[in-house]
Parts: C-alpha cells; structure tokens; sequence
C-alpha cells in the first residue's frame, strides 16, 4: 500500500490527487487545480476567467520537462484520468474501512516539545515563527505571544509553497524559453554571417571580372596599335629599300658606261642614264616618318583615383541608402563598380568607384609626304 501511495502523489503539491486528475501527453498525471496553477505561471498574460486561463497556451510537464501545449479550452481541454481517479477512491475507502498497522507508528513520529517532555507540538508562534506546545504557551517562553493553530499555519504555508513551486516552474519553463531563443538568435547570427561573406565575396569577384575585361580590352587596342605601327614602319622599310636596290643598279650600270671607249655608243646610252640616276638620286616621293612616332607613353593609365577609392571601400552606416550595381560601360565617361555585404540581416555597401576606364590620349597619325616628282 505504501507504493501505491507513492505513485498516487501529485508531483505539485505533494499529496494525494485530489480530483480531477489530468493526463498530459507525456502520460503524467497531475491534479488539475495544479495543472492550472502552472500554467497560469507559465503564461502569466493571457487572459483568465474566474481564476481560469482561457485561451491557448503552453507549460512544462514538472516530471519530464516535456511541453504541453493546451488550446483554447486551457487545461479543461486536458483528458481526466478516470482509472487513477478510480484506484485512488479505492485506497481511500481500504485506508477507512482497514487502517493501516503503520498509523501508531505515525503517532511516535510526532514531533515532541524539548522543553516540555512529553508535550505535542500542537500550535504555532506568529511572533518568533516556530511551532511550539501548550505548555510553552501557558508557562513557557511563548506565554506573552500569539499564537495560531499549528493546522492553519501547516495549510497556510504548504499553500504559500505550493504556488511558490509552481511559481518557480513556471520562471523555470520562461528561462528555457530565453535559453531557446538566445540559441536560435547565435544560429541566426552564424547563418547570416556566411551568407554576407559569401554575397562580399561575390561582389569582389565581380569587381575583379570588370579589372579583367577593362585590362583586356585596353591590352587589345595597344596591341592594335602597336602593330598598325610596325606594319606601317616595315611597309616603308620595304618601299625604301626597293629604291635602294634601284640607286645601286643605276650607279653600277653608270660606272660600265664611264668605262665605255667609243664616244658615239657612250653617248647613245648617256641620255637615258642621267634620267634614270636622277629618278633615283630623289627620295620626295618617299614617306618620311615623323619625329616621335615610335613613343606610346600616350598610352598610359593613371590609378591614383581609382586606387583611393578601392582603399576606402568599407560596408555603409545604417543611415546610407544602399547603392545599384552599374555594370561596366554603362555609366558615362566610364564604369562605377560599388560593392555591398550586409552582417546580422543588415546590407553593406561600399562607397562608389569612380570611372574605371582611364582616359587615354588619341595617338596622333604619322604625317606622309605626299610624292613629288
């Protein structure tokens, strides 16, 4: 029978069930007047009707810790347990109709007065707050106090510690909650952390893509013209040189006539000579190239702006308005590359760049002669 007793104990207020009792979803029981007082402490907001909550909530069950969560019935939605409410009528009428061999034991269990052998422990002392005898009440120490039955006192205060337990239960279950939410707030704050660094890391990836295409692109049109250049400095190479090779000839089949005897075939072949040294003694007709063509410092790019403005990217202060991506060539007199990254859920931009592209000087034409005769 002592077992039985035990398992027929409210873990709330510490005594048999009184009836109602409830089945939570865990399969703990609990008698339904604590089962409302917990969860008036867990949910301390919602609104109650005759010292009922009547609305949807939720509470800890004191054995497991497992949540229950009731709906708009509270906890008169919760399913009675008729079979415990049963067993524990039954004990009660075997404990009425058979008492116990262990009550006389009970009855050398209680507690003794130590000043006055003998003496129950039968009343209370509201002065000093400790229980006491009659005896100490009329001739002792507590003669001059006031005094209450020691039963009030007991229900008095097993009440006071009852609410205070559920009250603690209650506060026990809201630390949970803090608890849950400080946890899901540090996963947030790691999720959002990655997915900025990865949007940061893109953006960097862009700026560096658009430097790639602005680097190729210039590196073609030096390239072009580098070799508009040579090819118009090896045209004239090949153009001088034929007249070259036409001056050495007409000075070699000079020197053969020089050497010719007769003055008759000398001068039949004269004529014709002096025309052609003469063709070939003049180069008017020949470009010349102009003093400084070679250079290509004209082709020369300036970053001190653009490089400021890549060391002051930083992410922007909450009143900044977040800046659009303008992609490359889009802008006019260049390209503005802005970055952003946002940390916590918040978005990050960093300041504007200015134009990209730096503005590079037209080289200027190489001027031909025109050919004079």
């Amino acid at each position: 029978m002592d077992n039985l007793e035990k398992q027929l104990i409210c873990p709330i207020c510490l005594e048999t069930f009184t009836k109602p009792v409830v089945i939570l979803p865990c399969q703990h029981n609990l008698c339904r007047k604590c089962a409302n007082d917990i969860f008036q402490a867990s949910n301390p907001y919602l609104p109650t009707r005759g010292g009922s909550v009547t609305s949807g909530g939720r509470f800890r069950c004191p054995s497991c810790r497992h949540e229950v969560v009731l709906d708009r019935h509270g906890v008169y939605g919760l399913q009675r347990n008729l079979l415990v409410e049963n067993i524990i009528d039954m004990f009660k009428q075997e404990s009425t109709s058979s008492p116990r061999p262990a009550a006389p034991e009970r009855t050398e269990e209680w507690a003794m007065c130590q000043e006055h052998e003998n003496e129950k422990i039968n009343i209370y002392c509201v002065t000093h707050s400790v229980p006491t005898c009659s005896m100490c009440k009329v001739f002792g120490a507590h003669k001059d106090c006031e005094v209450a039955p020691l039963k009030s006192i007991y229900q008095t205060q097993k009440t006071e510690l009852t609410d205070g337990i559920a009250m603690m239960v209650g506060n026990n279950d809201r630390i949970q909650g803090i608890i849950s939410q400080l946890e899901e707030t540090c996963r947030t704050i790691e999720e959002n952390g990655r997915r900025q660094k990865s949007q940061l890391c893109e953006k960097f990836d862009h700026l560096y893509a658009v430097l790639e295409e602005k680097k190729r692109d210039l590196s073609s049109k030096l390239a072009a013209k580098q070799e508009e250049k040579l090819n118009y400095i090896h045209g004239l190479t090949k153009k001088y040189k034929e007249h070259l090779e036409l001056s050495s000839k007409a000075v070699e089949t000079g020197i053969q006539t020089m050497e010719e005897p007769e003055m008759a075939v000398f001068l039949q072949t004269a004529k014709d000579l002096l025309k052609k040294i003469d063709e070939a003694s003049s180069t008017s007709h020949l470009d010349k190239v102009e003093r400084g063509y070679e250079a290509m410092d004209h082709y020369t790019i300036n970053f001190s702006r653009e490089g400021r403005a890549l060391r002051n990217i930083d992410f922007i202060s909450d009143d900044e308005d977040e800046y659009e991506e303008v992609d490359g060539g889009e802008a006019e007199g260049g390209a503005g590359v802005e970055t952003q990254a946002g940390v916590g859920g918040g978005t990050a931009t960093p300041a504007q760049l200015p134009s990209l592209p730096p503005q590079l000087s037209q080289p200027q034409s190489a001027a031909k002669l025109a050919a004079s005769t």
